[in-house]
């Protein structure tokens, strides 16, 4: 794995750092250019100039971090270890009722995606969260890159719970651990879908930043008021933000960084309306500002 990972550090083609005024997030590192949530996929984000990494989070049986948008392995994008399909809908692959050692076998760089035919393919597996930040924060360093911020989302659902991950607790202590003992709290945000996930990490960790995630801008109020607390990052599906709902959610004391933005021009304009930043699939795309 680790002669795997200096050899794509090796080879990565190098564009030029572009400086932004505004948070450019590359989504699962950068999907559209290569396989998501992989080691390469970060450092390709990090060539582009992104300011902030995102990732998500599966856990192992042996309680490992494991960066997966998932919980199992994605007929979508993954292959079995005899390089066969997994079946469409099949989510039996289930990552956390396999041990770490088990993951490198399934090959999740290769298939063809249809939604991002741009994509580069090779033999890609998920990474171990230590081991993404280990490389990263070197790669940052040695091609004198600025240190990257990190968004990280905890993949949970109450009906979940002790199938596909582990409870709301121990999934949250776990994360919140790692990063205390590798990152600066001032580089890290923790998001999640999950409003308990939220709430337990606001009661328990006050000093660790929350972005809410969530499907519907239009609906910010009533969100709010079930989360029950102001986090600092308010983070909605693009579609249904306004000017007006930029600056509401600005006088409560949040930032705005809608997901996900994959063109230019939908870039542009909410860059207009004044959010915060942008998470995309594509930040060789984003303008220049």
């Amino acid at each position: 794995m680790k002669k795997l990972i200096l050899f794509l550090i090796a080879v990565l083609p190098m564009t030029s750092f572009a400086q932004f005024s505004y948070d450019l997030q590359g989504h699962r590192g950068c999907r559209g250019l290569m396989p998501e949530n992989t080691i390469p996929a970060m450092l390709k984000a990090l060539d582009l100039g992104v300011t902030t990494l995102e990732l998500d989070l599966a856990v192992t049986q042996d309680g490992v971090l494991v960066v997966s948008h998932e919980p199992y392995m994605n007929p979508r994008i993954c292959l079995k270890p005899d390089a066969s399909e997994i079946v469409s809908g099949d989510h039996s692959y289930n990552i956390y009722q396999m041990s770490y050692t088990e993951l490198p076998s399934y090959d999740c760089g290769s298939l063809f995606h249809p939604g991002f035919p741009d994509q580069a393919k090779f033999y890609a597996t998920k990474p171990l969260l230590e081991d993404l930040v280990a490389v990263v924060e070197k790669y940052a360093r040695d091609q004198n890159l600025p240190s990257p911020r990190y968004n990280i989302e905890i993949k949970s659902s109450p009906e979940g719970d002790g199938i596909y991950h582990p409870g709301v607790a121990e999934f949250s202590d776990k994360v919140v651990d790692f990063v205390m003992k590798n990152l600066d709290l001032d580089r890290v945000n923790l998001q999640s879908f999950d409003f308990r996930v939220l709430k337990y990490i606001h009661a328990t960790y006050p000093k660790v930043p929350l972005a809410m995630l969530v499907e519907n801008a239009a609906n910010y109020q009533k969100d709010l008021e079930d989360l029950d607390f102001v986090p600092e990052i308010y983070s909605p599906f693009y579609q249904n933000l306004t000017k007006e709902s930029v600056e509401t959610l600005h006088q409560k004391g949040m930032k705005i960084i809608p997901w996900t933005v994959n063109t230019t021009e939908q870039m542009k304009n909410l860059l207009e309306m004044g959010v915060d930043g942008i998470i995309t699939d594509y930040p060789n795309l984003a303008p220049k500002r």
